[in-house]
């Protein structure tokens, strides 16, 4: 029999700081996660070693990049080393703990009756090699039963080992399939005191339970990097003690764990690199020295205090609920909880909490036959915790799973959102069935979310669809019918060009290009035609426009590129090859039509009355009743004065007249002829496209009369068409009259640079505004970068566009 197994564990000698956990880790942002023993969410220091690496490869190539690396490389051992309590020269560093697991079996030479004695927890491709073994050199594969505790019976180890020489024992310390703890020290000690060696399967207690070799005595020892370690995929390690280690010979050595001396001969390495291969991913092996380097700084005591008491707490709260049963074993402990929900299938259970953004795994009985079969389990619902577990996600499991085992909420997500117009027919990711949104209260109702998207126009449908993929829950509130003609986003066609005066611009253009292609192919739609544009100024102009594939070129040559196109006399123009012309309305029913279908909620004519900061997240007033969320992102355009009074000074709105021109477009303004342009003249910068689809050659004048968006919006004055009109013919000769006309708001900054950041003194507010006449073409990358910013991920590269630069004392 064995001693119980409890879930005591080391007092830590400082209090774990979850908050500051959940700061740096991201994936906190995107809703409740319980994978750890499958794949825990990485730490911003984590990710950040992994991407500086892959960029020192690129800019100095692979070899190169691994000797400037060094010495991080090498203290990824010694941290190994350190958690193990063995000697650096002893640990190897390979691609999976399966990986580890082959080398390291195979090395022991397993013979035709040799007896392995394997406990039930061992994991299916540990299981498979040596049942494979068995079957194909005669190895006998002895699987030990199970104490009352569900553990492995020390007692029946001990008379399995008195029955004859055996050549290894091994366990894996905590299965995949409960939270089950091995007595790995019972069966370390054993297993020494027969002389056999004995392999520990460390994969899942690396980074939750305490794993010292020599304490738990054993000889062998396989991990992952991307559970409880928090590394990332691709990582593992093998551990193997001296002496034993002098005795293993792996099957196929490698360049990297051998040495060839003679044209027969070779040398194994002197240490456990014998069992390592030359070709290995060094930026995902810093990774894991990044991991381990965290996890050495919180202290595993602590750490394995923490998940101990969490995991304990969240097992009493899911075995209270009614119809939902805990099928940890008594010898549970650490941090994973594994249960199901009577009447459903644990891969239902799973698929159902997914909806409400509550991520684990349901494990089947084909990932542990051996553990699995005897206690009648054909699968279970596994959570798993970890470091940025709060309170607050527990809540979210044991609700999600309360909700979904009473079957009184069917199976949509758990979320709603204000009641849209009824004009508006409700989509089924707008008003789920059951949902309060479909069910009227007679008060206004109260709603959470992780992240309010105020206004839907180019920027904010973009951000809508980024957050929903990512994961959040997010609603899109538009104070109007979607695609309306009121703000900046309407119309028909928008530019698309890579020449700005300043670098601090190139490295947004070129992400917006790649952001447009990954739309295009998302949606299966052409959004961009491009032309080629020429942009023209007066030669002496004291900021001209340069760009990435950008180059000038005079008015001769101007002319032979746009043939429809005049320079006045002293201009130059930039000809930028890629320019070209942007589908606005497609775009805008593009992101709308990718933000439902990755879960998005989205309300119009739902005007924002106000919203207020509240703790650490907003609530959002609407008609409809109070939207409370962790992260508000204001893309309120010509509105954003009315939503973020403080920053109304810096802010000036502008109306815009646009008209099109009678022109043949077979001819020199259509566009064999023609692409996008700009000339900036005395009246202001004209800019235009070509003529297409039968509506003429396009142009407007980048200047007018400043506005109230709530005012009333003349169309375009006979002074107003008259002032274009000449502008027009002075650069385009072949225009005809004006044929049609429409008018937009401009939300102006006085150096023409986006808004892009925090709101100042509210971070957990963003704002994307100001878009000064150019913002639609960087559309899709600006949503990008809100998402990254909800989910806590740094731009730097966004700081000369942050509105603390317009703050008393900003960031200039």
């Amino acid at each position: 029999m064995n001693a119980p197994v409890t879930a005591a564990s080391p007092t830590p000698t400082t209090a774990l700081d979850v908050a500051a956990e959940r700061a740096r880790t991201p994936g906190c942002a995107t809703g409740h996660h319980f994978n750890a023993a499958g794949a825990a969410l990485p730490a911003t220091d984590t990710v950040d070693a992994v991407i500086a690496h892959l960029r020192a490869e690129s800019l100095y190539g692979g070899y190169e990049a691994a000797k400037l690396a060094a010495a991080d490389l090498a203290a990824v051992y010694a941290h190994t080393a350190t958690l193990l309590g063995v000697d650096a020269d002893e640990v190897a560093l390979v691609e999976s703990a399966t990986a580890g697991w082959q080398r390291v079996v195979s090395a022991l030479r397993l013979r035709p009756g040799d007896r392995v004695l394997a406990a039930r927890s061992s994991y299916v491709s540990s299981a498979l090699h040596l049942l494979a073994a068995e079957r194909d050199t005669g190895v006998r594969v002895e699987v030990l039963p199970n104490g009352p505790d569900g553990a492995t019976d020390l007692e029946a180890l001990e008379r399995a080992l008195r029955a004859g020489p055996a050549a290894l024992v091994t366990a894996a310390h905590v299965p995949t399939s409960s939270g089950l703890v091995e007595p790995a020290a019972g069966i370390g000690t054993l297993a020494a005191a027969h002389g056999v060696p004995f392999l520990l399967d460390a994969t899942q207690s690396l980074g939750q339970l305490p794993v010292d070799m020599a304490a738990l005595g054993c000889d062998l020892l396989i991990g992952t990097g991307r559970k409880f370690l928090r590394a990332p995929r691709g990582t593992g390690l093998l551990a193997v003690r001296r002496p034993l280690l002098d005795t293993l010979a792996p099957h196929a050595p490698d360049v990297r764990g051998a040495r060839w001396t003679a044209e027969r001969s070779w040398e194994l390495a002197p240490d456990a690199r014998r069992f390592e291969l030359w070709e290995a991913a060094h930026a995902l092996r810093l990774g894991l020295g990044s991991a381990l380097a965290d996890l050495h700084t919180l202290g595993p005591g602590g750490v394995f205090a923490y998940l101990a008491a969490l995991a304990t707490t969240l097992r009493a709260r899911l075995g209270a609920l009614p119809g939902v049963r805990v099928t940890d074993p008594p010898a549970a402990g650490g941090a994973i909880v594994t249960f199901v929900v009577d009447g459903l299938d644990a891969g239902e259970v799973q698929r159902r909490l997914a909806l409400r953004r509550v991520h684990l795994i349901a494990v089947p009985a084909d990932h542990g036959r051996w553990d699995m079969d005897p206690r009648g389990l054909a699968k279970v619902v596994r959570a798993s915790v970890h470091v940025y577990t709060d309170d607050g996600d527990l809540d979210a499991l044991v609700e999600a799973v309360a909700e979904i085992s009473s079957g009184t909420r069917g199976t949509g997500p758990a979320v709603s959102v204000p009641s849209p117009s009824p004009t508006r027919a409700p989509s089924p990711a707008t008003a789920p069935a059951g949902s309060p949104a479909a069910v009227p209260t007679g008060r206004p109702a109260v709603r959470r979310h992780d992240v309010v998207v105020v206004g839907l126009g180019v920027h904010g449908s973009a951000a809508l669809r980024q957050l929903a993929e990512r994961g959040l829950d997010a609603l899109g509130l538009e104070q109007f019918a979607l695609g309306h003609d009121l703000g900046s986003s309407h119309g028909a066609t928008r530019m698309i060009r890579r020449a700005y005066p300043h670098p601090d611009w190139d490295g947004l253009v070129d992400t917006a290009h790649r952001a447009w292609a990954e739309l295009e192919e998302a949606s299966k739609t052409r959004l961009i035609e491009v032309t080629g544009g020429l942009y023209a100024a007066p030669q002496d102009r004291p900021d001209p426009l340069r760009g990435p594939g950008c180059r000038e070129v005079g008015p001769a040559e101007a002319g032979r590129i746009f043939t429809g196109l005049r320079l006045p006399e002293g201009f130059t123009a930039v000809h930028d090859p890629a320019a070209g012309i942007i589908d606005a309305r497609e775009t805008l029913r593009a992101q709308l039509a990718l933000a439902e279908r990755a879960g998005a909620r989205i309300a119009d004519r739902t005007p924002v009355i106000g919203w207020s900061p509240d703790a650490d997240g907003v609530v959002v007033r609407t008609a409809a009743g109070e939207v409370h969320a962790r992260r508000l992102v204001l893309c309120a355009g010509p509105w954003t004065s009315h939503q973020l009074p403080s920053l109304a000074s810096h802010l000036t709105v502008t109306r815009i007249v646009n008209a099109y021109f009678a022109a043949d477009p077979l001819g020199p303004l259509g566009r064999g002829g023609l692409g996008s342009f700009s000339v900036d003249l005395p009246e202001g910068l004209l800019y235009g496209f070509p003529a297409a689809d039968g509506r003429g050659l396009k142009a407007g004048l980048d200047s007018g009369p400043a506005w109230d968006p709530e005012a009333v919006r003349p169309t375009a004055t006979e002074d107003e068409l008259a002032l274009l009109a000449g502008a027009v013919a002075r650069v385009l000769p072949g225009a005809g009259p004006v044929t049609e006309s429409l008018t937009c708001l401009y939300t102006m900054t006085a150096d023409r640079r986006f808004l892009v950041g925090e709101v100042p003194g509210v971070p957990q507010a963003l704002v994307a505004s100001a878009c000064s006449g150019h913002g639609f073409k960087f559309g899709p990358a600006i949503g990008a970068a809100l998402a990254d910013l909800v989910c806590g991920l740094p731009r730097p590269d966004l700081g000369f566009l942050s509105p603390a630069r317009l703050a008393p004392g900003g960031a200039r």
